[in-house]
């Protein structure tokens, strides 16, 4: 079966000799020759197998085409097209995302090995993608707008070395948004070394991040490569930064800035080749304000921030990732775990404090409490079934008629109101009218406001109105 190819290349005449070359190879078929409106033809071309791609006047140009390329098609293999005399080492992150590699003069030798490269690229992205697309498409499954929102940030930053922060509050998968963004980075082969800061004792964190010589301290009877060191050349994922001590913040601060570090007890220079990948679930301007956190640290690694949102700001993601869930236990352990209507329901008005851990916990639990059989609301926990339950037995009363509008006239005065302070006072009214007539039960109150008990949760909040949380 021949390959069908797209050659991309501003040097016409190079992109003509290659087209001819490889129309005389038994194995290639070129579709299309272009370096302008390419894009057009990248999209309108079907079951295209390979894209040749010149490397153009400068790096940025073919950067941004291969970032085009890769958002049309994340997997579809690429052979960048070069002048002999151009060094591998200035194109960087641009050889890391290329199958193979030509150079004038093109050879016969040279196009076969290309093309056992590629045959090479699709046998491992063939066996390699489900499994992993499954294991990184937990937490960013959904499309609703706040996690549509942290994808864009994901391929917008994913393929440069910018450092970035991601913030969210316990159990929304910040280590998968962290495995996304080196997943899709051109140090996607590289080792992604993850450590959490808050997890190891503060006399060890230093030998951990940094390693350590023999004879160093007492115990360090070998010498040992820190997590910088094993990163080298991957990404270095620091969970529960805001946990680090300051001691420590301090020697870190100094590693982002100058890229060099040394192991404990040693006087060789490590240069540092690692992107950095910082999260936490506090909020570090607090911790600065406390004294608990380097402000200047904050900035060095706040370059770019994404924030990952709780699940109860994002319910309507849920079927999806009871789906994704469901897909993962069922390729690991087997078996298969459907949930009713009425149980999903359930599910829908809780306020998941634990997000999406305590959500992939449930699951594993149903899937082995109640395997290849569908879940009743009563085959919940409790906890689970405490707002549909009482929905149920306290239902809000229907009128035939939507509510007339209030009857005090408005006067506007000739220097006008502010709209937006007033409607959130006349919302406020309304939220306490229906705690009171709920007897403060969050759950029976939000059904006379037509909204979900998680939207009013969070409106409570805002508002900083009093209820009992508990109830």
């Amino acid at each position: 079966m021949k390959i069908r190819s797209l050659v991309i290349d501003a040097n016409q005449g190079r992109a003509n000799e290659l087209q001819a070359l490889l129309q005389f190879m038994e194995d290639w078929e070129v579709v299309a020759v272009g370096a302008d409106d390419w894009a057009k033809q990248l999209e309108d071309i079907r079951g295209l197998q390979a894209v040749f791609v010149g490397a153009g006047e400068t790096d940025e140009k073919l950067a941004e085409t291969i970032r085009v390329i890769r958002k049309a098609d994340a997997n579809l293999p690429l052979v960048l097209i070069d002048e002999p005399d151009r060094s591998k080492k200035r194109l960087g992150v641009v050889m890391d995302d290329c199958c193979a590699h030509l150079a004038r003069p093109f050879r016969h030798t040279q196009l076969t090995q290309a093309l056992e490269d590629i045959r090479n690229w699709r046998q491992h992205r063939k066996s390699s993608q489900p499994r992993r697309q499954l294991e990184l498409s937990r937490c960013l499954s959904g499309t609703s707008p706040a996690i549509t929102r942290v994808c864009e940030l994901i391929q917008s930053v994913s393929h440069s070395d910018a450092t970035v922060l991601i913030l969210g509050a316990s159990g929304t998968g910040k280590e998968v948004v962290a495995r996304n963004l080196r997943y899709f980075s051109p140090r996607r082969e590289g080792p992604f070394v993850p450590v959490n800061c808050g997890a190891i004792p503060e006399n060890l964190l230093e030998s951990e991040l940094f390693g350590h010589e023999k004879g160093s301290f007492t115990g360090a009877i070998t010498a040992r490569q820190g997590r910088f060191e094993l990163a080298q050349g991957g990404t270095l994922f620091l969970d529960e930064i805001g946990d680090m001590p300051l001691p420590m913040q301090v020697k870190l601060l100094r590693v982002l800035q100058e890229r060099v570090f040394e192991r404990i007890g040693g006087n060789k220079s490590i240069v540092v080749d690692v992107r950095i990948i910082a999260a936490t679930n506090q909020n570090l301007e607090q911790l600065i304000e406390a004294g608990k956190f380097r402000e200047d640290l904050y900035y060095r690694l706040n370059v770019f921030p994404i924030e990952v949102p709780p699940l109860r700001e994002r319910i309507e993601d849920l079927p999806a990732l009871v789906d994704d869930l469901r897909a993962r236990l069922r390729q690991e352990h087997g078996g298969e775990l459907s949930l009713s209507q009425e149980a999903m329901h359930c599910l829908s008005q809780y306020a998941w404090p634990g997000n999406i851990r305590e959500l992939a916990n449930l699951i594993e639990r149903l899937a082995i409490l109640f395997p290849n059989r569908k879940v009743e609301p009563k085959d919940l926990p409790a906890k689970f079934r405490t707002g549909y339950v009482e929905q149920l037995n306290n239902p809000p009363a229907i009128t035939p008629n939507p509510p007339a509008p209030p009857n005090a006239a408005i006067n506007l005065s000739e220097e006008g109101l502010d709209l937006k302070q007033y409607l959130m006072d006349l919302e406020c009214q309304l939220i306490n009218a229906a705690l009171d007539k709920a007897n403060g039960v969050v759950a029976q109150a939000a059904p006379l406001l037509r909204m979900r008990r998680t939207t009013l949760v969070e409106k409570i909040r805002k508002y900083k109105l009093k209820w009992n949380d508990e109830k």
